[in-house]
């Protein structure tokens, strides 16, 4: 059956950071650090979701989603990230799952979405290779608890995002600014990712996926300059995350300075500069069940400015925009599906858009939130994803972010995602016009 489901993420919905014994993540002490986040916004309490989620596991029963993409907080599970079990943190997953499977709707958790625990990230985070077997002990204790009532799992949430935003630039937690020395943050969690589908097999589970963030890359023009410049940038986005899970090898990286290993020339060999080690791509690349894509538009790429990276983001002109100022360009969808396809023929397993949405300003009134344009923006690309099911890609889930509005990272409360209003000062849940559009399609979509 095609999965059709809404998503969120655990430091973005759960709030109650402090409470049953959840351990301090990353996200906690970045928040807490002036000028971080905008208007110093918090996900103390965020949705509420930690005390709400039996009006949550409602509005998507009413909504006739069959499946539910939420994350699991690693800290409520290990505080310290090791070691001692935080068994109120288990039972709390627990009776979401439950609540869930009693509802009709599939839990599909993801272990990992951009919260490390911070007693982690202080004994150097990613960074170490070590974090990468801890990753699998935590999964472990989780499918301990859970495989026996959910089937399908995610191991990590656009790890691409988390290096390049979290360690290369700084932008969100844990807010280091180390370039090209973030590298090593990519192999360490693609093996963490290797280790934890292991532990996640040996407890029961029947499929396991990765997520990556993907992006059709768009040269700005036909010059030699910037098709070179657009061919480094896939790398480094796109297939740095999806060729090691998938082919089994890193893709060439000497755009950036790195040398295949035994090559000759300046810079460091592939192995030192990511850390990798003998065996590691074995069980980076052992076969998935599923890949995840979350898309959100295309990236137009120019050749290099003077800051040390060998591609520049022109931007994507020519379309409409979200609220974030990102383009509305839906057949992206169907490209990037479709591209995914011709690039890994029959290593690509079936594939699930775990992401898809967008955020506007939307405004509640007394008679609810009118957000036609969201509506038009899931029409399209659902309608661009069943394009690329007719084109042949092996297509069988879709997942609107997000259920609820909800802390938005380093935007704080100020981007709105959700098919439900939050009134972040009450919690007061409404939805909107787009939920009753998504309820509407998945009915007739599920109908026999």
């Amino acid at each position: 059956m095609f999965l059709w489901g809404t998503a969120t993420a655990a430091y973005q919905i759960e709030g109650a950071v402090a409470e049953d014994g959840r351990g301090a993540s990353i996200w906690d002490t970045f928040v807490h650090e002036p000028g971080r986040t905008r208007d110093g916004h918090t996900g103390d309490v965020a949705c509420d979701h930690y005390h709400r989620w039996r009006e949550d596991v409602a509005l998507m029963s009413g909504l006739g989603v069959n499946a539910y993409r939420f994350s699991i907080a690693w800290t409520r599970v290990l505080p310290e990230g090791s070691g001692a079990v935080n068994p109120k943190g288990l039972d709390f997953y627990e009776r979401l799952v439950d609540a869930l499977l009693e509802a009709g709707v599939t839990p599909v958790p993801t272990l990992f979405h951009w919260d490390l625990p911070q007693a982690l990230e202080d004994r150097g985070g990613w960074l170490e290779r070590d974090v990468s077997g801890l990753f699998a002990e935590y999964a472990a204790v989780v499918a301990e608890r859970l495989a026996d009532r959910v089937p399908t799992w995610i191991t990590l949430n656009e790890p691409f995002i988390h290096m390049a935003w979290g360690y290369g630039l700084g932008v969100h937690a844990p807010g280091r600014a180390l370039l090209l020395d973030a590298l090593p943050v990519a192999h360490h969690q693609l093996l963490g990712h290797g280790l934890a589908a292991q532990a996640l097999r040996a407890a029961g589970a029947r499929e396991v996926l990765i997520t990556n963030n993907c992006t059709p890359v768009w040269p700005a023009s036909g010059s030699e300059e910037d098709l070179a410049a657009a061919a480094a940038y896939d790398t480094l986005h796109n297939r740095l995350f999806n060729d090691p899970v998938l082919l089994g090898t890193y893709p060439d990286l000497t755009a950036y300075g790195i040398r295949p290993d035994g090559a000759a020339g300046d810079g460091p060999e592939l192995s030192a500069a990511l850390g990798i080690r003998d065996g590691d791509l074995a069980v980076i690349s052992a076969p998935l069940d599923g890949l995840g894509v979350n898309y959100y538009n295309p990236t137009r790429i120019a050749a290099p400015a003077d800051d040390g990276l060998p591609f520049t983001d022109a931007g994507v002109t020519g379309y409409p925009t979200t609220a974030f100022g990102w383009p509305v360009v839906p057949d992206g969808l169907r490209e990037l599906l479709t591209g995914l396809r011709e690039r890994y023929g029959q290593a690509l397993p079936p594939v699930y858009v775990t992401e898809n949405g967008c955020s506007q300003a939307d405004e509640l009134t007394p008679d609810g939130v009118d957000d036609q344009g969201r509506v038009a923006y899931l029409r399209d690309h659902v309608a661009a994803l069943e394009r690329a099911r007719e084109q042949g890609v092996d297509v069988r889930g879709y997942f609107v972010w997000s259920l609820l509005d909800n802390f938005e990272w380093a935007e704080g409360y100020h981007q709105r995602f959700g098919l439900v209003h939050v009134d972040f000062a009450t919690g007061e849940r409404t939805p909107k016009a787009s939920y009753g559009w998504y309820r509407d399609h998945i009915a007739a979509a599920l109908r026999p």
